[in-house]
């Protein structure tokens, strides 16, 4: 298991190997963890003189490109390179540019193949055959995972501990909502958030799913939030790669000015 206290590959769990085949299904997010995964993987294979094969896979957010640049001081396992939250790449693609923009340490460069999926352009619809990770369940929770896992820097559930993980959010405090839920222990989330307490909020399961990194959840939670003071906690700043995000929303900008604070860097990383 590559988490936990072995994010990175041990010379000794290579030893003897030609090539480190990576096959996981990516969901084209900077907090999704399985790009950092890629990156120490190869990192240990370029230390090591071993060849990583990508088999490349479907984006299933493929054509999205949103949301703040990660700045370099907010590096951590949830973003390691700067990027916007939505990348718009392949992990085949990703691959080749962390060895491209030589991002791995001392701008080292790792011995890599990539096998492409045929048939395939960004702009076609994929709906995946088999849930990547037990938190990311079906199509609508992968398109509204971007916007939403930023709750998971603020006191607001986003449905760890039932079956709608990330289609649902809401908290015991957001009492003028009329959907309620109960987390409870599952497989994704033994001691999940407000565990078997009953949280108000909105199910967007049946909501249009986003073509952007989508903000009036997060923005219409804080205006409403009692104490503003402890909105958010410091693990915000890590998932949206800046601390100008938090800034912006104290001090209430609305959702247009913001996401024009982040044009030029888009247009950088296109």
């Amino acid at each position: 298991s590559l988490y936990g206290d072995n994010k990175k590959p041990k010379a000794e769990q290579l030893a003897g190997l030609d090539v480190l085949i990576f096959d996981i299904q990516d969901v084209g997010v900077r907090f999704y963890t399985y790009i950092s995964t890629l990156h120490y993987v190869m990192e240990a294979c370029a230390e090591n003189k071993v060849m990583v094969l990508v088999l490349d896979r479907p984006n299933p957010n493929g054509t999205l490109v949103d949301g703040p640049l990660l700045e370099k001081e907010f590096t951590s396992f949830v973003g390691m390179h700067p990027i916007p939250i939505l990348h718009g790449m392949t992990i085949g693609e990703y691959a080749l540019m962390i060895n491209g923009e030589k991002w791995l340490k001392d701008g080292m460069q790792c011995p890599i193949k990539i096998v492409a999926c045929e048939n395939y352009s960004r702009e076609m619809p994929y709906s995946l055959p088999a849930k990547p990770s037990p938190n990311l369940p079906n199509d609508q929770a992968i398109k509204l995972y971007p916007s939403l896992c930023l709750f998971e820097g603020t006191p607001i559930s986003v449905g760890r501990g039932t079956n709608k993980q990330f289609q649902i959010y809401g908290s015991p405090q957001q009492l003028s909502h009329h959907f309620s839920f109960i987390p409870l222990p599952n497989l994704g989330a033994k001691d999940p958030l407000y565990n078997g307490i009953v949280c108000c909020g909105e199910d967007l399961s049946f909501e249009p799913a986003p073509q952007q990194l989508e903000l009036k959840w997060l923005l219409s939670s804080y205006i409403e939030w009692e104490d503003k003071s402890k909105f958010f906690t410091p693990f915000f700043t890590k998932l949206a790669g800046t601390k100008k995000l938090q800034q912006q929303i104290e001090a209430g900008f609305p959702e247009e000015k913001i996401r024009e604070s982040w044009k030029t860097d888009l247009e950088e990383f296109k």
